[in-house]
């Protein structure tokens, strides 16, 4: 009996050596990992007591602690930064839809502020700022260096007060200022408007309006044509459309598939990531669309032509977007403050990253820069120049009386939508060139059993 007790405490203690030799070396790294994080933590400390105590002017020890957060976030990507509580309260204005502002969304690249892009309608738009744009001085003073919330905050201002900027664009020689007048942004999220049987609904950001708003312009836009019968397709349009309410991107992609995955998260921590899934029923009811992107579309506007495209609901046309796919997270802080953290990367349903990359559009079509009009030309001159002769103009032209008057009518409906699209080229090469394709699936689309 003695034996077997001996036999088994040698095995116990055995265990408990093996054991020892087993986790001593990570108990040891544990160890000096928290070490080190000590050690850092204390050289942060002396260094924030000698500022405190020793820079040539008094400094508040809530502005550098502030400093001291910020700088840690910031030095992380671009979209990670802290929000202090005025900061965090203009963020939420934004998402309802109306704030205060130039109109547009930028980024940091290279040290200067880089234009997403501008939103429809603002200042900033009337102004000529294009996406792409880069922005060097405010007000004459150089922005290179500064982080860029306070950048942000250089353009902010009373509303109906001047700002200039000074505008770096590629194709363009020499730097150059433009004036812009402050005001109050007001974004509609979504509007639709009626081109021949197509419905184009222009979305130009994801806040909490977006939705609803498109499903009220889609329903007009059907009303307006009689019936969804009479709808060839819809145009979604996503271009300058820099992103916003992740649930919001969810909600517009679900509301044109059936079933599917619509996009998935993935974060530092392995199964914590998330997967939206579409529910039945398809606003559109199966009619062709198209999607239109171009390089300042990003984050929420990419997740939906990525799950339209993806599922081959829509064709993506275009330029290449922008390439935002990290998903930031918004952490509330004591002091009515908060953090803006990235926490996960996105994904399309078939596992794509567009993370730098961006969506590439199926068809590339890029748009033209506007044509400067003779003004030597009178609207006369132009209008001639445009019409195109034909044998009905010819003198003694035999008259076509093999059709009857609905026939007639139902031509002349036809041809005046054709001259509506065409009118569009000129206005909207790229949308024209959606609602073409549009168009051209309706004609080769098989007829109803």
């Amino acid at each position: 009996m003695k034996k077997h007790v001996m036999a088994a405490l040698a095995g116990t203690v055995a265990g408990v050596l093996v054991t020892t030799q087993v986790a001593g070396p990570l108990i040891a790294q544990e160890l000096s990992r928290d070490s080190s994080i000590y050690e850092q933590l204390d050289l942060f400390g002396d260094i924030f007591e000698r500022v405190r105590a020793q820079y040539v002017e008094e400094v508040p020890t809530e502005k550098l602690v502030t400093a001291a957060i910020n700088g840690m976030l910031t030095s992380l990507d671009p979209h990670s930064s802290y929000l202090s509580a005025k900061d965090f309260e203009d963020m939420q204005v934004q998402t309802r839809g109306e704030f205060g502002g130039l109109g547009i969304e930028v980024t940091q690249e290279d040290g200067f502020i880089k234009v997403i892009s501008p939103m429809d309608g603002t200042p900033a738009a009337k102004a000529g700022i294009l996406a792409g744009d880069f922005i060097t001085h405010v007000n004459g003073e150089s922005v290179l260096g500064l982080k860029l919330d306070d950048a942000v905050a250089r353009m902010r201002g009373p509303v109906g007060s001047e700002i200039i900027i000074t505008v770096v664009r590629q194709g363009t020689p020499e730097p150059f200022d433009v004036s812009i007048i402050r005001d109050t942004i007001k974004l509609t999220a979504a509007r639709g408007r009626v081109v021949g049987k197509t419905v184009v609904l222009r979305i130009t950001t994801f806040n909490d309006q977006t939705t609803s708003g498109m499903t009220e312009a889609l329903k007009k836009g059907i009303e307006e044509l009689g019936g969804i019968e009479n709808l060839d397709g819809v145009v979604i349009d996503l271009r300058n459309n820099p992103g916003g309410l992740l649930n919001e991107a969810i909600s517009v992609s679900d509301a044109f598939l059936d079933k599917g995955e619509i996009v998935s998260t993935r974060g530092r921590v392995a199964g914590s990531g998330e997967r939206y899934n579409a529910k039945a029923g398809d606003l559109a009811a199966g009619k062709p669309i198209v999607v239109l992107i171009n390089g300042g579309s990003a984050s929420a506007s990419e997740i939906v032509a990525g799950a339209l495209q993806d599922h081959r609901r829509a064709i993506v046309v275009g330029t290449k977007s922008f390439g935002k796919g990290s998903v930031q997270t918004l952490i509330p802080l004591r002091g009515d403050g908060a953090m803006r953290l990235t926490t996960a990367r996105y994904y399309t349903p078939s596992g794509r990253s567009i993370q730098a990359l961006g969506i590439s559009p199926d068809i590339v079509v890029q748009q033209p820069p506007p044509k400067a009009a003779d003004p030597a030309a009178s609207e006369e001159e132009k209008s001639a120049a445009r019409r195109q002769r034909s044998e009905a103009d010819l003198r003694g032209a035999i008259s076509n009386d093999s059709m009857t008057d609905e026939e007639k009518r139902l031509y002349e409906e036809e041809l005046a939508r054709a001259e509506e699209s065409a009118k569009l080229r000129d206005e909207d090469y790229q949308l024209a060139y959606a609602v073409d394709i549009i168009k051209g699936l309706t004609v080769i689309a098989p007829a109803a059993p």
